[in-house]
């Protein structure tokens, strides 16, 4: 049964306009923005919401930027909107943040991220995006799912990566345009450094932009919206014989974890978990499909998420059509509605927990990862000793790393706690550690490679120790 937060569609409530009394008489709300009441008169009519005035229709740069603004301004304590970047054409690459406390990261609050027309004539996701803004904005303080949701998860939502493709696609067609590249003529989802191969690309500015954006908050679990498919694909999307590919199938540390996300999205879908293809030549089981089964591809943002950037990412194809009429915009966002805000309910997955000192002081780059599931980039405290692990229910042990001194392991049992809107909390303490370690960064070289090499190269038994000794090679 669909939540009741996501039936039908958001608008402000009828009679007052969503306009309730601020202070005494003299001042009203409206949305999130205050406007004055003349003298006594409780009648005052208030101006519909900004972002209930939002059509089905596409929006170009100009129209997209000037809608992100007028939601930030009508909504200033609920939204921060700031451009991460420039294309290569110079347009800016917008992000609004949704959340209690949506200009900074807050302890215990995980981020979440959703990022669409990568390629730029893929443009379902685009529009998506902002109706799911108008969406969330329209019903914080009224629907409770919405509220608790935005009070205890900080959203970014990034509508378009390729605003230049997006321009630049003058024809709107259903399989393929120049749009999809950037103005360089660069395909930027295979644009990242892969963990696999050495790709040689040029990272373009979009993608530099995006990688300093993951490098600099704490993205606990993404989602990149495509089109020109219907399914939900996941980690990875390139692989080697350490991961399982010569079976077909490459193989993350938390295939569980990602399976459970994808099908999160497509049984929540209207139709993706059908498993339909487009074209009645492939099909998807339940809606979804591993990466690297459904076609090899190097250089991808989801693979490079998971390893460089600690955060759980998967790839939404939503539309046959890449680009399709925009008579069809509202099906897709009711196809869609519900699905989106299951999915980021997933990022309480798990457990959270911050590593401390003696004297309460948080570890940043402690390595904290659970026993069975070892990263090859290890997977670290931030800047406030807060590490995030999204984990399926059941029991685990959690090994917490300061390097140079004794590891500490807690037995955890997880529960699904995605409906309280909070991970299980696990702290940990380390009493003889009253310095903090120094800075670390994972190398931007293909760390599998190395594996997939020592595996070929020596016998299983020895396989284990060339494995530990990179890891540790790699901690220090």
């Amino acid at each position: 049964m669909k939540p009741a937060s996501v039936r039908g569609r958001a608008r402000p409530a009828t009679g007052d306009g969503g306009c309730r009394p601020a202070s005494g008489l003299q001042l009203w709300r409206c949305g999130g923005t205050m406007r004055a009441a003349a003298g006594d008169v409780v009648g005052i009519l208030c101006l519909v919401s900004v972002a209930a005035a939002l059509d089905f229709k596409y929006h170009h740069s100009e129209e997209l930027e000037a809608y992100l603004k007028e939601v930030h301004a009508a909504y200033p304590s609920l939204t921060h909107l700031h451009s991460i970047g420039r294309s290569v054409e110079g347009r800016d690459l917008w992000v609004l943040v949704l959340g209690r406390y949506p200009t900074h990261h807050k302890i215990g609050i995980p981020e979440f991220k959703y990022v669409a027309n990568m390629h730029g004539d893929e443009t379902v996701g685009r529009e998506i995006l902002l109706h799911l803004i108008d969406f969330l904005v329209s019903n914080y303080r009224r629907d409770p799912v919405v509220t608790r949701l935005l009070n205890n998860t900080r959203i970014h939502i990034m509508p378009t990566m390729n605003p230049d493709g997006f321009e630049a696609t003058k024809v709107p067609d259903c399989y393929y345009s120049r749009g999809r590249y950037n103005k360089n003529e660069e395909d930027l989802n295979r644009n990242f450094p892969d963990a696999f191969e050495t790709n040689n690309v040029s990272i373009q500015p979009e993608t530099q932009a995006v990688m300093d954006w993951i490098k600099n908050e704490t993205f606990v679990l993404s989602a990149n919206l495509h089109g020109g498919a219907l399914v939900a694909s996941y980690t990875f999307d390139n692989g080697n014989s350490v991961t399982g590919t010569l079976k077909g199938y490459s193989r993350s540390p938390d295939d569980d974890v990602f399976i459970h996300l994808a099908k999160t999205y497509s049984l929540n879908h209207a139709s993706m978990s059908k498993g339909t293809g487009c074209d009645n030549r492939q099909t998807f089981p339940e809606g979804i499909t591993n990466g690297y089964s459904w076609y090899q591809l190097e250089g991808g943002m989801q693979d490079y998420n998971y390893v460089w950037g600690q955060c759980f990412e998967i790839t939404l194809e939503l539309s046959c059509c890449k680009y399709p009429p925009e008579d069809q915009l509202e099906k897709f966002w009711r196809d869609n509605k519900v699905a989106l805000i299951e999915y980021i309910k997933q990022v309480h997955l798990g457990v959270k927990g911050q590593v401390t000192d003696k004297n309460g002081n948080p570890i940043p780059n402690a390595i904290v990862e659970a026993q069975g599931r070892r990263h090859i980039c290890p997977y670290r405290t931030n800047e406030q000793g807060e590490y995030y692990l999204l984990l399926l229910p059941g029991t685990y042990v959690i090994n917490a790393t300061v390097p140079g001194y004794k590891s500490m392991l807690k037995t955890v049992q997880i529960s699904d706690n995605t409906g309280n809107f909070s991970a299980l909390k696990q702290d940990f303490s380390f009493s003889e550690v009253s310095v903090r370690p120094t800075s670390f960064s994972c190398p931007k070289i293909p760390l599998y490679q190395h594996l997939q090499w020592t595996s070929a190269a020596v016998k299983p038994t020895l396989h284990i120790l060339v494995l530990m000794t990179f890891v540790l090679v790699i901690v220090k």
